[in-house]
């Protein structure tokens, strides 16, 4: 904090030697000490000021507030130290922007916001309110900085919209305003604020409480631990439950008391009622939570829903049901029960089954499901459903969809992911099947849908921009290809014309994607698609942005504690015991491999312990890193797609390739990115296998014991000749992407780049 100060006329200072003895023996302040004596103006001036606007002090501070000024200064000071350089300048990323205002709001904000406190009148307050009432003021400050100190990960934006509203509303205060401030202000600064500058109970919180529970009542259903017992909490449980009433649920089912008390006592609204009515009489309530509205408009009793629940096929109809219906009320907790239903009960038994002969016992759990039931078990299946599990069920949908048209199916189903299946059609060579289905209008119209409005939303929703460009990497229709190619052309056009700038992008990219991914199956058809696209090249990761300055490349495996975990685990392990080129060195919680010729090479892969074990033996292995500076190039995931988030959730940063072994659906993409936005990714459509992975690694490793750059066409045609001669797991590779081929994450990279460059 720049703490200035004014070089007083000579009699002025002998004044002050004689009036305040104690000041005159001070050391020069440091830095950050609040200069107490020096910010005031002369309070015997007979010149009116407005104490609200001044810059300096009216008046010196008490000692009984100096403390307060002190602890202010420390907070500041930790905020200017936390980026490593005390210069007056809090550095927030490499964001410059940001960074100054952050500055600003934070050190020269806030000492303006010091003055303002001891500079304001009393307002008919005696001596000691008046101190009191500023130690508040000057306390509520000092915890701002520090809740902004002590934060992990700090929202800029948040903690600049706090300090100005804690300017203001100290003024409102002050000048007992604060009910028109509160009216006018309903929203989280001024509730985080009023908890330092008000009682709890109070007149003031409370009426801060029931405005904002009027203006966002879903941030304050998550905070009704707060205003539980206030009259006003079932007005906003009420609110609450027509935007997250599964947020009230949880209350209603809480061994919380309080909680599940209010909510109870809320139940003069007929929402709320009944969600109280299941959570008290339903047998499974978070199995028929879902059936909210059957049970608000009275169309199921709870006996009658308690029965459906107990048979899987019925219950997921009667889901896809509400789906069909377009049901608004409680659409969050009936789509993600969908999604789970849909791959405990479907798809992953299935997938077990993959080695049955018999078809009808492979594919019995689909046994009279409706064709929008098996849309939904594919399209939520996406992320671990096996190319035969898909085709098995898309074969079914198509005898059951007859003579109905694809397109009428979509319709009955709102278009709801039908990009998603449209993709996932497309990667399993389906979609001329379905497309099949329908005349050449219904046909077009489908397409047409498939490619147009990409340009709505917000910057970062890309999903279905990322679902057709994946598409685009499996379509051998000609005939298609040209009509998508022309739209395409049409709504870059279109965007044009609105000044869409997300989809000027957006089209010019699947343009550029679309032309590429005719020529990128060699290196020097991947370069120009590079070029086209300014990106790195897709198809190449040098050799020497893997290694470290010592030239080690460093990898990561992690491995999780399942049966199929522990058996890929010592799959793993065989590939490097009776090779001479690898030593093995086992740890508590990890194996360490490390190369004994050729380039230098260590392979970190946690222990596969039983769950939940396995999590600690990968945290484990990730602090060592951490703490020995040691940060991996290269990440591979060996798991089932349901652990895949764990995994990415320990990604280092500095990874240049990650090979998942599992879907690489947009959100795994995304996440990869966010943390290495130029990261290679290899992933597969269905769970990865043992017998495609292990080769895949181990063709990477010889390259990079030779100190080769990785070339992927090079290395996938060789992986091509070697696989032919497996047939067993040549269809499995095949549903393997290379970096130069992985279309969804070409198209994020490049986007972004596009995006960022205002």
């Amino acid at each position: 904090m720049t703490k200035f100060t004014l070089l007083l006329p000579f009699p002025v200072f002998i004044l002050l030697l004689f009036v305040f003895p104690a000041f005159a023996q001070q050391k020069q302040p440091p830095k950050y000490s609040f200069p107490v004596y020096h910010k005031y103006k002369d309070w015997r001036s007979h010149i009116v000021v407005d104490p609200y606007k001044q810059d300096t002090l009216l008046h010196p501070i008490p000692m009984s507030r100096q403390i307060f000024h002190e602890q202010i200064d420390k907070e500041q000071l930790a905020a200017d130290r936390a980026d490593g350089v005390v210069d007056t300048f809090i550095r927030y990323k490499n964001d410059s922007i940001i960074s100054a205002s952050l500055t600003q709001a934070l050190i020269y904000n806030i000492d303006t916001m010091q003055i303002l406190i001891e500079n304001m009148p009393p307002k008919g307050r005696d001596s000691l309110a008046t101190n009191q009432q500023k130690i508040r003021y000057l306390r509520a400050v000092k915890n701002l900085l520090h809740t902004y100190n002590k934060d992990p990960k700090p929202d800029p934006d948040y903690y600049i919209a706090l300090e100005d509203n804690l300017d203001s509303m100290l003024v409102a205060i002050n000048e007992r305003k604060v009910i028109d401030f509160v009216i006018a202000n309903p929203n989280i600064y001024t509730l985080d604020n009023s908890r330092d500058l008000f009682d709890n109970p109070s007149p003031e919180r409370s009426l801060i409480y029931a405005e904002m529970g009027k203006a966002d009542p879903v941030l304050m259903i998550r905070r009704l631990s707060e205003f539980a017992s206030d009259t006003f909490s079932a007005d906003v449980i009420a609110a609450a439950a027509r935007l997250v009433p599964e947020v009230v649920f949880e209350y209603a089912i809480s061994t919380n008391l309080p909680l599940k008390s209010a909510v109870f006592h809320a139940t003069d609204d007929s929402l709320v009622k009944a969600i109280v009515t299941i959570a008290d009489e339903s047998r499974a309530p978070t199995r028929i939570f879902p059936f909210l509205s059957d049970v608000y408009y009275h169309r199921k009793t709870i006996p009658q829903l308690d029965s459906m629940a107990t048979y899987p096929n019925l219950y997921f109809e009667n889901l896809v049901e509400l789906k069909i219906e377009n049901d608004t009320i409680g659409r969050g907790a009936y789509n993600q029960e969908i999604g789970y239903r849909a791959l405990r009960d479907f798809v992953r038994p299935m997938n077990e089954l993959h080695d049955e002969n018999d078809e009808n016992i492979r594919f019995h759990c689909l046994d009279s499901m409706s064709p929008e039931a098996l849309y939904y078990i594919m399209v939520y299946g996406q992320d671990e459903i096996y190319t035969s599990s898909f085709l098995g069920a898309f074969k079914r949908m198509m005898a059951r969809m007859a003579p109905m048209p694809g397109n009428h199916l979509l319709d009955t189903l709102h278009h709801d992911h039908f990009r998603t299946f449209i993709r996932m059609c497309s990667g399993y060579n389906t979609l001329s099947d379905f497309l099949g289905t329908m005349n050449d209008t219904g046909k077009s119209y489908v397409m047409t849908s498939f490619i147009n409005g990409l340009e709505k939303g917000n910057d970062n929703e890309l999903e279905d921009a990322v679902d057709v460009a994946d598409a685009f990497g499996s379509i051998r229709d000609s005939a298609l290809s040209e009509f998508l190619k022309k739209k395409v052309k049409e709504n870059y056009e279109y965007s044009y014309g609105i000044k869409s700038r997300k989809g000027m992008i957006v089209y010019s990219l699947m343009s550029r994607l679309f032309d590429g991914n005719k020529d990128s199956g060699n290196d020097t058809g991947a370069a120009t698609t590079s070029l086209r696209l300014h990106l790195p090249p897709i198809n190449i990761v040098p050799y020497k942005s893997l290694i470290n300055d010592s030239g080690i490349v460093y990898q990561q495996v992690f491995f999780f504690g399942d049966k199929d975990g522990q058996d890929s685990y010592n799959s793993f392990i065989d590939e490097f015991k009776n090779d001479n080129k690898w030593k093995i060195i086992n740890e508590k919680f990890w194996t360490q491999i490390y190369s004994t010729s050729g380039k230098k090479i260590v392979i970190y892969a946690n222990l596969p312990l039983d769950e939940p074990a396995d999590e600690k033996a990968q945290d484990s292995l990730v602090k060592f890193l951490s703490d020995t500076g040691i940060h991996p190039s290269i990440m591979i995931h060996r798991g089932h797609s349901y652990h895949l988030a764990a995994t990415l959730a320990r990604l280092d940063s500095n990874v240049k390739i990650v090979i998942l072994g599992s879907c690489g659906g947009y959100h795994n993409l995304a996440l990869v990115l966010d943390k290495s936005p130029d990261a290679h990714i290899i992933s597969s459509k269905q769970t990865g296998v043992m017998a495609v992975n292990e080769p895949i690694i181990r063709a990477m490793n010889q390259r990079l014991l030779d100190g080769a750059d990785v070339d992927w066409v090079s290395m996938w045609n060789e992986l091509d000749e070697y696989f032919q001669k497996k047939p067993s797991a040549q269809d499995k590779f095949s549903d393997y992407v290379p970096p130069y081929k992985n279309l969804g994450a070409i198209f994020i990279k490049a986007y972004r780049k596009m995006n960022a460059t205002k």
